[in-house]
């Protein structure tokens, strides 16, 4: 069955291996492409498997041989879903590949922006502290966890990891969520909404997938009832935060800090405010991307192909829109 990867460099650089997928299809891997010639690309396949690369309606309309989208990653909002499901695609993702490697990675922003690791680095290396009569040189304020409040919004997968690791650091843990099965086992866990997590916290860390209701879900408003000492992570997508407003917060002193794996468009054009913000700490995207991480994706991604091709598929991507679609249609 003829195969394509749309955008395939960012899982394998070079230190993996496509021959599982090749064992199973006809395979052809772009390391990217262009929305422009998507359909150009696509245009003969059955299976397209796509990281970033938009399937639009409209361009799934421009793909009669495809049936099986699978998306490269967990979040799938690149597809859509709804046209595809009107089309009898399946689409599958790739949940539960980067959740300890995420997890680290929202410690790696907020340790950076507790203990100013790169600040007191560049600091030894240059020779200031050479050059100091103290011991002890610190070159900013630093902050200790333990204690502190973490708060969660969205307490999925990740968010759980998260909140293990913040217990492990003697931190309190209160969470936003939809989907609530059950109070974590954590001295002083709250459940509480979306405002109080922002007013309660010394640490806000999203952990929610980008939908209508969350877009922008960080804002003037939200950020005004933070802490002037509260820190914010985002390691999930960058359209949960209105940048300018968190800009606008940082460089006001209304919240101390903020670390960033993502932005809302990526690469960001260099005008973007959070790159210039005051003691704001920004990742190209790369909180997923251990070797450990990719290899695990990748895996998942062979086994869905595999289940695909077997009339089983699994990880198949269903919410209330597309499962009234289904009914419609008799799927």
């Amino acid at each position: 069955m003829h195969t394509v990867i749309l955008d395939g460099f960012t899982i394998n650089p070079g230190d993996l291996s496509w021959k599982p997928l090749e064992e199973l299809v006809s395979l052809k891997v772009y390391d990217r492409t262009p929305e422009s010639l998507i359909v150009e690309r696509a245009r003969e396949a059955q299976i397209v498997l796509t990281t970033k690369a938009p399937l639009s309606a409209w361009t799934i309309q421009q793909l009669p041989l495809l049936r099986h989208i699978c998306v490269l990653a967990t979040g799938y909002n690149i597809v859509d879903t709804a046209a595809a499901v009107a089309r009898g695609i399946v689409v599958t993702n790739i949940p539960n590949y980067g959740t300890a490697s995420v997890a680290q990675a929202a410690f790696a922003l907020l340790l950076e922006l507790c203990h100013k690791i790169k600040l007191h680095s560049d600091a030894a290396r240059s020779g200031e502290w050479s050059a100091n009569p103290d011991w002890s040189f610190v070159k900013a304020p630093m902050m200790e966890l333990a204690g502190k409040t973490m708060g969660i919004l969205g307490l999925g997968r990740i968010g759980q990891q998260v909140a293990r690791i913040a217990d492990a650091l003697q931190m309190r843990v209160i969470a936003a969520s939809n989907f609530r099965a059950g109070a974590p086992p954590y001295p002083g866990f709250r459940w509480v909404d979306v405002d109080e997590l922002f007013s309660e916290s010394d640490v806000v860390s999203l952990h929610c997938p980008l939908t209508p209701a969350t877009k922008g879900i960080v804002n003037a408003e939200r950020l005004r009832r933070m802490k002037p000492t509260a820190l914010l992570i985002n390691t999930s997508r960058g359209p949960l935060v209105q940048e300018q407003d968190l800009a606008d917060a940082l460089n006001q002193g209304l919240i101390s800090g903020a670390g960033l794996d993502v932005l809302s468009e990526e690469p960001p054009p260099a005008d973007n405010p959070l790159l210039h913000a005051k003691n704001c700490v920004v990742t190209p995207h790369v909180a997923w991307a251990t070797q450990e991480a990719r290899a695990r994706l990748l895996e998942i991604a062979v086994a869905n192909v595999a289940a695909f091709l077997d009339g089983k598929p699994q990880n198949v991507i269903l919410n209330s829109a597309i499962g009234a679609t289904q009914k419609r249609l008799g799927l």
